[in-house]
């Protein structure tokens, strides 16, 4: 007995301090247990239409056709939304009497006695809530492989164990989740704010690699900690920014998370920033009793990696077939390597720490990489070939000049679409410099007799084509191609136009 009250007694403090750091207001308990009801009552192919108010009315669970389209799926959404805020109007106008179905449905949705000004205001605040049931599960399963990790670098900063379950908030602990916002990685960093922490360009992108992210999320979190004071404010400004959470808190008075929520108005406070600390406490209750959710769960157990940094820049061909697995295996553990790398545009960088599975290792890391021939490693990275965008041109276009694919433009560049801008540079693939040949082979379709002692070939100007540009292939600079063209540097060029250029041949 005495031994329980001992034990007890060394437990309530931490109890009390998970309690403090993550409170769980009554104001919030709606929003909490609609966020589980999403993440563990319906899946991706369904989900609600709810107030984005008041999360504990919720007018209708929707069911989305299996193998309907993306297209269809969305009309069959707003159909119903503007159906329910037909409804809604009608409550707001007093209509009490005579109710069709659906009109019916909400006013059942809602308390007794709920005021006509009430529904009036909720027929513009109607919202499809898609569910997340699968991918919390999934989510689960491979947190066993994550967690860990995390634990150890939580520790290490000194920050509270809780913060382990925020990816399920983020991604489901998918370390290749992409949002359409641009937000990439199982802790979903944004570009800008990733590279306060980690590298994030066109050959190495550390949001996608599990263990770097992890220790940048967690620097993230202190620095947001240190600045709003409370772990609600602190988690609220992962989603929103902790500038933002501030000047939530100088616009209330108030540091309470409740009362922020309940009061604050700014136009960029939106319903994921407003809801991310209720989503987050969902997600710390179903991770800690995952069973009552979704009955037994195996968890994912933990990769053993050995893990090496290159001291050189090294072609991923030559590592991956000096550690013995394929180049796709090798990728499969160096998600952070871009998609140059893996193509060979571009070398893995110095300093980088390749991961391979203990595994699949025939001998050790350190072993394989320290017997890699000397042609196999360079003291330089492949340089960037670029191209500045002029009036007309396109992804196509640009591709076809310099025998490459738009995919792989799209790829070297990090562009989510095709739109590209007047001005604006594009990196070209490592082997540009070879497609300088069939410029040279444009001049000697359109060279005439020079004059005795000109030494001046003729180029005949094509579609997209600017004077950078043509400097570029002909390694001269633009001011010689004005010099020997009397141009003036404001003159634009057009298609069909001839250039000289000295001394081409």
């Amino acid at each position: 007995m005495l031994r329980a009250i001992f034990l007890l007694a060394l437990l309530l403090p931490s109890v009390n301090a998970i309690a403090e750091d993550f409170p769980r207001p009554p104001s919030l308990e709606a929003a909490v247990r609609f966020w589980i009801k999403v993440y563990t009552e319906i899946s991706t192919g369904q989900g609600y239409i709810h107030d984005a108010e008041t999360l504990s009315v919720v007018y209708q669970k929707l069911n989305l056709p299996a193998a309907a389209g993306s297209s269809d799926r969305e009309q069959l959404v707003a159909g119903t939304k503007q159906r329910i805020s037909s409804a809604l109007s009608s409550l707001g106008k007093g209509k009490r009497t005579g109710l069709d179905p659906t009109e019916a449905a909400v006013l059942a949705a809602w308390p007794v006695g709920t005021s006509s000004g009430t529904f009036a205001t909720a027929a513009e605040n109607v919202r499809f809530q898609r569910g997340q049931s699968d991918r919390f599960k999934e989510g689960l399963i491979r947190s066993g492989q994550w967690k860990p990790y995390i634990r150890r670098v939580l520790a290490e900063h000194r920050l509270p164990r809780e913060l382990e379950v925020l990816p399920h908030v983020e991604s489901s602990f998918n370390p290749s989740a992409y949002s359409k916002a641009a937000a990439a990685g199982m802790w979903q960093f944004m570009p800008a704010t990733a590279r306060q922490f980690i590298r994030v360009d066109h050959v190495l992108d550390e949001r996608m690699d599990p263990f770097t992210a992890t220790e940048a999320a967690a620097k993230l979190l202190q620095r947001n900690y240190d600045i709003t004071g409370a772990w609600p404010l602190a988690l609220t400004g992962y989603n929103h920014g902790a500038g933002g959470v501030m000047r939530a808190v100088e616009a209330v008075g108030s540091t309470d998370i409740a009362v922020i929520v309940q009061r604050y108005k700014g136009t960029a406070f939106g319903f994921a920033s407003r809801n991310f600390y209720a989503s987050f406490l969902a997600a710390l209750e179903i991770d800690k009793h995952p069973e009552r959710y979704f009955g037994p769960v195996k968890l994912d157990s933990p990769i053993r990696y050995e893990v090496v940094s290159t001291e050189k820049y090294i072609p991923a061909s030559k590592l991956a077939r000096a550690v013995s697995v394929s180049l796709d295996e090798l990728r499969q553990h160096n998600p952070a390597l871009l998609e140059p790398v893996w193509t060979g545009e571009k070398y893995i960088p110095r300093g980088y720490a390749v991961r391979v599975p203990s595994a699949q290792l025939e001998k050790p890391l350190k072993h394989a990489l320290a017997v890699l021939p000397g042609k196999a490693q360079f003291e330089n990275q492949k340089p960037d070939f670029t191209h500045r965008i002029a009036r007309g041109e396109s992804l196509s276009v640009i591709a076809r000049r310099y025998g490459t694919s738009v995919a792989k433009l799209m790829a070297l560049n990090g562009l989510r679409h095709a739109s590209i801008q007047v001005g604006q540079k594009l990196r070209l693939p490592g082997n540009a410099t070879q497609q300088l040949a069939p410029a040279r082979q444009l001049i000697a379709k359109v060279r005439k007799p020079s004059k005795a002692g000109s030494g001046a070939d003729e180029y005949v100007i094509q579609q997209g084509d600017t004077l950078w540009s043509i400097a570029r292939r002909f390694n001269v600079s633009r001011q010689e191609l004005l010099s020997w063209n009397g141009i003036s540097p404001k003159e634009y060029i057009q298609p069909g136009q001839k250039l000289k250029i000295s001394n081409a041949g």
